[in-house]
């Protein structure tokens, strides 16, 4: 079978085996040698595993009849037609589709009059279609004796091992037939709750032994007639030809070749896209709020990774978000690279350079930069202040949120979305039962919890709105965060510069403000409310801010003025007045530290109040005070007693007091396992050096003598680039090559791929495909 199935592979064109490394890329990591590599590869447990993962119900049942019921193609028709919801043509066509699919995934081959698994796949479908295992391996470790009293009693006396006799007993259909007329219905309902699975059951005392005429329960009726077997102290298991027999000989229940339809609340297009819009829009202002706050105030790396508790509720309320829209705006930050941590054993989580070129990009196309980090993250936002197994708190930012499901079943969820009706918001019981059509191997609570997880965070992002996909969201999955940010474009609220400044001391900011604007006011005002619009309030210590920050009372009244759709009220304009005639009255330099003041009096002031106590003050001259306490400690605790002092420097300067916007390296881009499949270009070059490989195992090819003449040099950008067109291209080049020793080496190549800092290429001067390190290379030349 496995040389049938090598040499069916190796007749394969090169599109179908593209196709077939599309559909299976674990096939192609790392590149086999030569195809009897591939198709031994194809066959492991593992590779097909995955490889069933991917099927859809109707397709895995057609793969899971023929390892039942193997035979022609028309049997395996009438198998399904008999047993199938829908029409005959209906089955017909869906057949031949799931068919295709099983040829193109290599889990099927031969002719259509006769088709054959690929080696291994019987194997990994066990159990097949929820049956028990046959009676023979039921009843493998009874007792002889054991086999022989139950056969005296359900059969007439016959000659060979009990266990064979038992096997060719319940073979015949009519022999289980008779045995099922022989129980009570109690027994007869007890087998029925296991015919369509599962197919095993716990009862005490399993083993006991029992006679049919001795039977005084209905577990015993069964157990005396080999209608269960015992394959545990306390587990029974249904025979696989008891169940073919329950099931009146259909494989499947449920055998509809369509997926089961959406359910929801129809939505307005117009509408659901105008709400993603805004939706997307606060998501990109939170996260650059998040980003500014923790230039200033930047949180704690804790010793195990990850964000603190306390920090995240810190920031939930800053943000105004919940806590879990928190954690997801803080992960979603960091996927895109925008925040990372400092890198110290005691590190702080900061911006990073990169946020600096994003931020001064256009909206939308900052949206399309979260929206991608997010659709191929492979971290779980939303386990965030769960527990895991161990009873241990899942923390924001922590490694341990990292799920290897997490990107596949959210862009599973999301192509249920885009497949839906437009304006249609499927209901989650719905997007589940098409996931469970979809993927019925993929099992458990992970994937109910993400598919949720996913659903609640594709609308605080904005790829959907009012539960139905936007037309931002399909352009998104379908070409990529260029595609929906021009889709998303038009639907974005324009910046305004302008603000309404009221005599209460606020400004309310109409809609969005520039950016420009929108970090000034940040720092000369206090949020007070979010919404429609934004309420800002001036206040003391934010004037006071400004001040710090350089600018001069006047700079700030003009800056009002000009961005001020109404006057500036005069409440305002005595604030800032007041402030800044108090402003750097008093002035602190390291002494450690000291007081300067022009005015006598206000030092005696504060000499006399108690609170200086414990500042340590010292009168050095009648304009100065010093301190023993450093400059930062003596400027809080005057600001605490009412004073508004400024930092000066060694030369008399006002220092500006602004904390500086920190930053720290942007993490190195890591490699995602996403819902996406391979690059086509990197396909194509790993089935070349495939079929290359293949050629010199079948021919048996001598190494190819090595090139004369100097070796090939090249500077390593022009390397490079001659590599990557000969992957393009699949041709042949001339390299130079120093070994691990540092001795010079000539090879003739045929490059399949490059990745990692490292070349997959077919050696002719060796007949093997090795890797090679490009920094050795010491350059490219054409073959002659």
């Amino acid at each position: 079978m496995s040389e049938t199935f090598t040499e069916w592979l190796r007749s394969r064109t090169d599109e179908q085996l593209r196709d077939l490394a599309m559909s299976r890329p674990e096939l192609i990591t790392p590149v086999p040698a030569h195809v009897t590599g591939l198709a031994s590869r194809a066959g492991t447990p593992s590779a097909l595993g995955r490889a069933l993962d991917r099927l859809d119900r109707f397709t895995l049942a057609v793969a899971e009849t023929l390892a039942l019921s193997p035979g022609p193609l028309p049997d395996l028709r009438a198998q399904l037609a008999r047993c199938g919801a829908a029409s005959a043509s209906e089955v017909d066509q869906a057949l031949d589709r799931a068919l295709e699919r099983l040829r193109t995934m290599a889990l099927v081959h031969g002719s259509d009059p006769t088709l054959r698994l690929a080696p291994g796949v019987t194997a990994a479908l066990d159990p097949p279609a929820g049956l028990g295992p046959p009676v023979a391996d039921v009843f493998r470790h009874h007792a002889p004796e054991a086999v022989e009293v139950m056969l005296e009693d359900i059969s007439t006396p016959g000659r060979g091992a009990p266990r064979d006799r038992l096997a060719k007993l319940f073979a015949d259909p009519a022999n289980v037939r008779r045995l099922l007329g022989e129980i009570s219905p109690q027994a007869r309902a007890a087998l029925d709750e296991l015919a369509w699975g599962p197919s095993s059951g716990r009862v005490p005392n399993a083993r006991r032994e029992v006679r049919v005429a001795g039977a005084q329960s209905p577990i015993e009726e069964l157990l005396a007639r080999g209608l269960l077997g015992a394959t545990g102290e306390e587990s029974v298991a249904l025979p696989r030809e008891v169940g073919l027999v329950l099931r009146d000989g259909c494989l499947h229940r449920d055998l509809s070749p369509v997926p089961p339809s959406l359910d929801g609340i129809p939505r307005d297009q117009d509408r659901a896209d105008r709400t993603a819009a805004g939706q997307a829009f606060g998501f990109v202002r939170s996260v650059e709020e998040l980003c500014e706050l923790w230039s200033v105030e930047a949180p704690g790396v804790l010793r195990t990774g990850g964000l603190a508790v306390r920090d995240l509720k810190r920031t939930a309320q800053s943000l105004d978000v919940p806590e879990w829209a928190a954690a997801f705006i803080v992960e979603i930050t960091h996927a895109a690279g925008l925040i990372a941590s400092g890198g110290s054993v005691d590190g702080e989580w900061l911006p990073t350079s990169a946020y600096d070129t994003w931020r001064v990009r256009t909206t939308e196309d900052r949206w399309g930069t979260l929206a991608a980090a997010w659709l191929t993250s492979d971290r779980a936002p939303g386990l965030a202040g769960g527990r895991d197994e161990k009873d241990r708190l899942l923390n924001a930012l922590h490694p341990d949120l990292r799920r290897s499901a997490a990107a596949e079943v959210r862009g599973k969820t999301l192509a249920v979305l885009v497949s839906a009706e437009p304006g249609l918001a499927p209901s989650a019981e719905s997007v589940l039962d098409r996931l469970a059509w979809e993927q019925p191997r993929r099992r458990g609570g992970y994937r109910t919890e993400f598919t949720e997880f996913t659903l609640r965070e594709a609308e605080f992002i904005g790829v959907t709105g009012l539960g139905a996909m936007s037309a931002h969201g399909r352009a998104l999955l379908d070409g990529g965060r260029g595609d929906a940010a021009a889709a998303l474009a038009p639907l974005l609220p324009e910046p305004v510069d302008r603000v309404l400044l009221q005599a209460d001391l606020t400004a309310v900011a109409p809609g969005p403000l520039t950016s420009e604007l929108g970090r000034w006011l940040a720092l000369a005002a206090d949020i007070e409310s979010k919404g429609g619009a934004t309420v800002y309030r001036f206040s003391e210590s934010s004037v006071r801010r400004v001040l710090d920050a350089g600018q001069s009372a006047g700079e700030f009244l003009a800056m009002l003025e000009r961005h001020s759709a109404t006057p500036v009220p005069q409440p305002l304009t005595y604030l800032v007045g007041d402030v800044a005639r108090r402003h750097g009255r008093l002035r602190v330099g390291t002494a450690s530290a000291y007081i300067r003041c022009d005015d006598p009096a206000v030092l005696e002031e504060v000499l006399a109040d108690r609170r200086s106590h414990a500042l340590r003050l010292r009168r050095l001259a009648p304009t100065v005070v010093a301190s023993k306490t450093s400059r930062a400690t003596l400027i809080d605790s005057l600001r605490a007693m009412g004073y508004a002092p400024v930092a000066e420097s060694l030369d008399g300067d006002v220092v500006i007091s602004r904390p500086n916007a920190r930053r720290t390296e942007s993490p190195p881009a890591r490699a995602v396992n996403g819902f996406h499949g391979p690059e086509p270009e990197v396909v194509a070059a790993a089935i070349r050096a495939i079929r290359a490989g293949d050629a010199a195992h079948l021919s048996r090819l001598e190494p190819r003598g090595e090139p004369d003449g100097a070796l090939p040099r090249s500077p390593a950008t022009a390397t490079i680039t001659a590599l990557q067109e000969a992957i393009r291209q699949g041709t042949r080049v001339w390299i130079g090559y120093l070994d691990s020793q540092g001795q010079a080496t000539s090879r003739i190549l045929e490059p399949a791929r490059m990745e990692g800092g490292y070349l997959t290429a077919y050696d002719e001067t060796r007949a093997a495909i090795h890797r090679f390190a490009l920094h050795r290379i010491t350059g490219v030349a054409d073959v002659n």
